[in-house]
């Protein structure tokens, strides 16, 4: 007589359906889970951030730009830089720009406002740089104080008419020098030479 093989009772089958729960279904589950969170965590995730492309590294043959025009856009040089002979020679110590009265007058590097004023008789800015670079510029009604420090680019004052030898209503004065030594303010404007140098 074949003995039948018997039902296990309702409490053993509820523990073989844990076993296999734990076994087999919930690291399953636990990695559907752990997969949804990283997808809905959004750029704040590790996940995210490590799937994320590098931010861009400037290249390094880039070069800052440190200087620009005293007056927008590019404009037309009237008169340009005539370095006199001897300190007490005749010449022209600066660049004359073609502009328009009331016209703003820009700094053309980052510095400090070293005098804002009259000097005989003439509304002048002057900006102190690095290096011991100085920039002016007139006839120019200052909008800033002597000591005011100055980004490239910020408004110092406004152009007025009545440059001497200009030949349009109004010229910007530019000049620049480095200690008493006068130089060419268009010299700011060009990009720096790089030289390659032998090894040894």
């Amino acid at each position: 007589m074949h003995s039948l093989a018997r039902e296990p009772p309702p409490h053993g089958r509820r523990r073989d359906a844990r076993r296999v729960f734990r076994s087999r279904l919930l690291p399953s589950a636990l990695g559907l889970l752990l997969a949804t969170a990283s997808v809905l965590a959004g750029p704040g995730s590790s996940a995210t951030a490590a799937a994320a492309p590098p931010a861009a590294v400037p290249s390094p043959g880039a070069v800052p730009v440190l200087w620009g025009w005293p007056l927008a856009g590019r404009p037309t040089v009237a008169r340009p830089f005539d370095a006199p002979p001897t300190p007490y020679a005749a010449g022209h110590r600066g660049v004359d720009l073609l502009g328009a009265p009331g016209q703003p007058v820009l700094s053309a590097g980052a510095g400090v406002v070293a005098f804002a004023g009259m000097v005989a008789g003439r509304p002048v800015v002057s900006v102190q740089h690095a290096d011991g670079l100085r920039t002016t510029y007139e006839p120019v009604q200052p909008v800033v104080a002597a000591g005011r420090p100055v980004a490239r680019g910020s408004p110092i004052g406004v152009l007025v008419a009545g440059h001497p030898g200009c030949p349009a209503e109004a010229c910007l004065h530019w000049g620049l020098r480095r200690g008493e030594a006068y130089l060419d303010p268009l010299l700011l404007l060009r990009p720096p030479r790089v030289r390659l140098l032998p090894w040894g």
